[in-house]
């Protein structure tokens, strides 16, 4: 049994990115369920690991880590040769733009405890929180997948991938929004750099396997 420990949650976009980067650095790992809807990131026990009550939360090297995008830097740096980002300096600048855009913009604000205060606002004004809550999903994702669209076309480094014709942490930032995407009914029709993507790391075992579908709840 491995001694690598995720604390994960099924459906959790972070999580769902360390997921990914552990498989394309083919490290084992026992996962750890954490209910969010019943509140188990929030318990003292948990608490000791993660002060902020996240998810993702990795037991690794003799340490535990929290932050997914740092979390997947940290992978890069002490697994060489992975590429989770490029060795270029200005190439490694462009991955992590990418990654930001996502995990930085979009992700943050479609939270779940940043949509839950939005649908409980929406309660306390007599609206409905259920349709406050798609149209948040559908403005902020839909939006920032479009800048995101706009930025792959801006460079030309873009190949199968993100960058070039190998993953790197800004696919593995990118496939789990596309999940949430398409659980809000948010069309990714109008994009076709990222639906390419989306084709490209489909015929990845390190992608599929760690699809929320795949994983304990």
């Amino acid at each position: 049994m491995s001694d690598v420990i995720l604390y994960d949650y099924w459906r959790s976009s972070a999580s769902y990115r360390v997921r990914i980067a552990l498989g394309l650095v083919n490290i084992p790992y026992q996962t750890v369920p954490v209910d969010l809807l019943a509140g188990i990131h929030k318990v003292p026990d948990f608490l000791k690991r993660n002060p902020q009550g996240l998810v993702p939360t990795l037991e690794i090297d003799g340490i535990i880590m929290t932050q997914s995008v740092s979390i997947i830097e940290y992978l890069d740096e002490t697994r060489p040769g992975q590429g989770l980002l490029p060795t270029d300096t200005l190439a490694r600048q462009r991955v992590r733009a990418l990654s930001h855009a996502i995990a930085m913009d979009i992700h943050p604000v479609c939270n779940l405890g940043v949509v839950r205060h939005v649908m409980d606002m929406a309660s306390a004004h007599g609206d409905d929180p259920d349709t406050i809550r798609q149209n948040w999903m559908e403005k902020y994702i839909g939006t920032g997948l479009a800048a995101f669209e706009a930025m792959l076309a801006k460079d030309d480094n873009s190949g199968d991938f993100c960058h070039g014709n190998r993953p790197s942490m800004a696919d593995i930032c990118l496939i789990p929004q596309i999940y949430n995407a398409r659980r809000w009914n948010v069309s990714i029709a109008r994009f076709p750099r990222i639906r390419a993507i989306e084709q490209s790391c489909a015929a990845i075992d390190a992608f599929t396997n760690a699809h929320p579908d795949k994983c304990p709840r």
